[in-house]
């Protein structure tokens, strides 16, 4: 690995680990795009830089949590089941889902399909958007953790999936996106501390490679904060249409271009 492709990778994480586009679809197609073997480094690689989002989710929301400590509960309870779903599958979802290539491409289409779905159930008026993140109750923060343990296969996107299910809830956009903010950072935190401890052996013999891992940490910081900033203004004015687009053509792209 060179330091502009930790840089691009560092890049990509930054964006769309916040978006509803699935992070981990992105990181294996561009590795894929940059001829960037799956080794245990490249692996070990792709779990580091996600401390960087980590990281920007903290220095964006560290006062609202303070201001809103009620809200740590909920976001608890809506980690449990993921992590319980993640550390009960972890083999499978290392070793299966992740080389799964037409997993992917499925999920990119039927979460995208959901995204145009919600926003046409949303403009005939069948669902509406009211609802504050601070009103979240501990049945919608179960449901929440419930359903963002599907986002363990790739392509789904841990985001986009959590930000749906509050929308079906009444939740505005922003708020949905905000919740999924903050929710990330306990599930990936803990995803990323379960991957170091499996890795560790790993990192001991890859101390030459610090300055690569750091270059992608800060990429992946700067670019994973700005975004989340413009995400949460977008939504404001703007729907998941898009997005849904979006994800449905990556999917024609990749299945067409698939060897």
């Amino acid at each position: 690995m060179t330091i502009l492709q930790s840089i691009i990778l560092g890049i990509v994480e930054g964006i769309t680990e916040f978006l509803p586009v699935s992070s981990t679809a992105h990181l294996i197609i561009i590795s894929k795009f940059l001829r960037l073997p799956q080794t245990d480094f490249q692996k070990f690689f792709e779990v580091f830089i996600q401390s960087g989002a980590i990281f920007a989710v903290v220095l964006l929301y560290f006062n609202y949590i303070l201001k809103n400590t009620k809200l740590i509960s909920k976001l608890l309870i809506s980690f449990f089941p993921t992590a319980i779903v993640g550390f009960l599958l972890y083999k499978i979802i290392k070793n299966i889902f992740f080389e799964s290539f037409i997993l992917i491409i499925f999920a990119l289409i039927i979460v995208g399909l959901l995204f145009i779905f919600i926003e046409y159930l949303i403009k005939n008026k069948k669902v509406r958007l009211q609802k504050n993140i601070n009103y979240l109750t501990t049945f919608e923060a179960i449901l929440v953790g419930l359903v963002q343990s599907i986002a363990v296969i790739p392509g789904v996107s841990r985001s986009g999936i959590v930000m749906l299910i509050m929308m079906v809830r009444g939740y505005k956009r922003d708020q949905a996106a905000q919740y999924s903010f903050l929710l990330a950072a306990p599930t990936i935190f803990a995803a990323s501390l379960y991957d170091f401890f499996k890795m560790r052996s790993i990192f001991a013999t890859s101390t030459q490679y610090l300055p690569l891992l750091l270059i992608g940490f800060i990429a992946s910081f700067i670019v994973a904060y700005i975004v989340m900033k413009w995400f949460i203004n977008y939504l404001q004015n703007n729907s998941l249409f898009y997005f849904g687009i979006y994800r449905i053509g990556l999917a024609i792209i990749l299945l067409i271009s698939r060897p």
